[in-house]
């Protein structure tokens, strides 16, 4: 019986060492294929200091105008693809070149209140190599009629 205590004992230990090596085989694996991901993530990333714009109250016919500043934070070349509006009314205007990592870029929108009433919102939706494809930025603005 007490050989079958040490036999028992010194398998017990086999496989406890066996597990611990197992499992810091299985750390540095785990360390690799996350290196591995952040490298091969590597992307642009377009950062807006904001991507609403309230244009408060303005008169039925009267033109307004926004520019949405943005960084690209990310580590490669920004490339923005196309920015649309969700109605004739809006019309953005975006840099045409690569943002480079690290530089600013602006897209204007203007908005033309001809014939519209009361509170409108307006999407502008960027399409940009960015992880997601789609950013969307936004106007809002309460038209009164003329007096």
């Amino acid at each position: 019986m007490f050989r079958n205590n040490i036999i028992y004992t010194a398998v017990l230990l086999m496989a406890l060492v066996s597990c611990d090596q197992r499992s810091k085989g299985n750390k540095s694996l785990n360390s690799n294929v996350i290196e591995t991901d952040q490298i091969s993530n590597k992307e642009p990333i377009i950062s807006f200091d904001k991507k609403t714009w309230d244009f408060g109250t303005i008169v039925d016919g009267e033109v307004v105008e926004h520019t949405f500043r943005f960084t690209n934070t990310g580590s490669k070349d920004l490339v923005i693809s196309s920015a649309s509006a969700s109605c004739g009314c809006t019309i953005p205007n975006w840099p045409k070149e690569p943002i480079a990592p690290g530089d600013k870029g602006e897209i204007k929108v203007e908005f033309n209140s001809n014939g519209k009433k009361d509170l409108v919102t307006k999407d502008i939706t960027i399409l940009a190599n960015t992880n997601p494809v789609k950013t969307i930025l936004q106007i809002k603005v309460f038209v009164e009629k003329k007096s």
